[in-house]
């Protein structure tokens, strides 16, 4: 029995594809997907970032990762970087994590923060998830897309209305595409962390605004990266096979506040 649990788990013999991995949140899910045995190709921006960290990887993991140069705005480098990867092995796993913030007040926003915003945080995903869709209908093999959404999504706070805004987007996207190929074993499910602490806001978190937030979640401390492990390894595996069109939420116990 004890098998056959850890069995629904594994991930030998996929590949997945995790976007805005060279830091971050998306940095670990390629770290945590690569020990479960998948084939993980990191892509974003920097390929020098995604050069170490895949070298650490297969360090571990005996050549389970490969760096991909991708830009999420860009359909044809999206179109480049999924052709590679499918000319070796087909994408079963999908990590939307790639997302910027611009925090403004309302009137100080500007047309591009709002694009920019928009192209990565959410019409990014549905690029991604329309391409790998395609190959997956032309092959009729499984898929799991896990878009990496936010408590913002549910529970907005203020000066992040576009970012709020792509992200209850990108929860009701997958949960629209569920219904289309739902059934052809293709599955939309959709992560929303709270508040982790990761080397781009460790300062912020602990400033007085971070510590006022702190106060606001039940569990009395922010999210660490390695929170989200178990929940990313259920989605992206087997373990969630009839789960589709939903959320989970890790965000110690925050939008449940108030």
């Amino acid at each position: 029995m004890n098998t056959e649990i850890v069995k629904i788990f594994d991930l030998t013999g996929k590949t997945a594809l995790v976007t805005g991995a060279s830091a971050g949140l998306g940095k670990r899910f390629a770290q945590v997907l690569a020990a479960a045995g998948a084939d993980v190709f990191i892509t974003a921006r920097r390929i020098d970032k995604l050069r170490e960290l895949s070298e650490q990887i297969n360090l571990k993991n005996a050549g389970r990762c490969e760096a991909v140069e991708l830009d999420v705005r860009d359909r044809l480098s999206i179109r480049k970087c999924i052709e590679l990867i499918e000319e070796k092995q087909p994408i079963q796993v999908l990590i939307n994590n790639a997302g910027i913030a611009i925090v403004k007040s309302p009137e100080k926003y500007l047309d591009s923060d709002w694009d920019a915003i928009y192209e990565t945080n959410l019409r990014a995903p549905w690029t991604l998830a329309q391409e790998v869709i395609k190959k997956r209908l032309a092959d009729q093999k499984s898929c799991s897309i896990v878009n990496i959404a936010s408590v913002l999504g549910i529970r907005p706070i203020g000066h992040l209305a576009a970012y709020a805004a792509a992200k209850a987007g990108v929860i009701n996207m997958g949960r629209d595409l569920c219904v289309d190929v739902g059934s052809k074993n293709i599955r939309i499910n959709a992560l929303a962390p709270g508040y982790f602490e990761t080397e781009m806001n460790k300062d912020w978190l602990k400033s007085s605004a971070g510590k006022k937030l702190l106060e606001n979640i039940p569990a009395g401390r922010f999210g660490q990266p390695e929170d989200l492990d178990g929940a990313l390894l259920f989605m992206a595996s087997d373990a969630s096979s009839f789960m589709n069109g939903n959320l989970i939420t890790v965000d110690g116990g925050h939008s449940a506040g108030l």
